[in-house]
């Protein structure tokens, strides 16, 4: 029993790092990092898009969600409540249209603003799935990272699929997410991805 237990915690940890570690957010703030550096001529250039694209869609989302922790309006940054996710989806959805928009008119990069494109169409689409549905969007940000290397980098890049898996492992051992959750994150996810850059001419 003692074994059983110490096992059982360990998973619980290993779990927790890594749903933890390969957060939204964070899978973000790379995808941009990945994406500005393909689409533009220069490290100067690409640093200064990381920059316009983090403070326009990731930041701001997550400055406000601390602030609501801190509040208690929310029980947490990374809220496992399908009702509290709502306000989310919904700051999401914000950033990325006006994100969007300041990509299209300022001639930005076209890979940056398929990118946009694609937040902007996942989080409509997430948000009304999360009226009914808690999809996992842990899984969902992971698979649309994976998809972004594989179609940036082919096939080699397939080794991605493993943070994938991981995050999945992840989410269904702390019984956040059913298997169904996490399917339907991840497949959605690598979808709207495929078809958006297609519909771009990206790459």
């Amino acid at each position: 029993m003692h074994f059983r237990y110490n096992r059982d915690s360990m998973r619980h940890r290993i779990a927790t790092l890594t749903s933890n570690t390969l957060n939204p957010f964070l899978v973000s703030l790379t995808a941009i990092l990945i994406l500005t550096f393909e689409s533009t001529s220069g490290v100067a250039d690409a640093l200064k898009w990381s920059l316009i694209l983090a403070a326009i869609s990731v930041l701001p989302v997550l400055t406000i969600v601390v602030y609501l922790v801190k509040k208690g309006w929310l029980d947490s940054v990374l809220t496992a409540s399908r009702r509290q996710r709502t306000v989310i989806y919904l700051l999401s959805i914000l950033c990325a249209a006006v994100g969007y928009l300041i990509l299209h008119y300022s001639r930005a990069p076209l890979t940056l603003e398929a990118a946009f494109a694609g937040g902007l169409f996942g989080a409509v689409l997430f948000t009304g799935i999360n009226l009914v549905w808690k999809i996992s969007l842990h899984a969902a940000f992971i698979a649309a990272l994976a998809t972004i290397l594989i179609i940036f980098y082919g096939w080699i890049a397939a080794t991605a699929i493993m943070l994938v898996l991981m995050v999945a492992w992840a989410r269904l051992t702390l019984r956040l997410h059913s298997p169904a959750q996490v399917a339907a994150g991840t497949l959605l996810a690598s979808i709207i991805v495929v078809v958006v850059f297609s519909l771009f001419g990206v790459p």
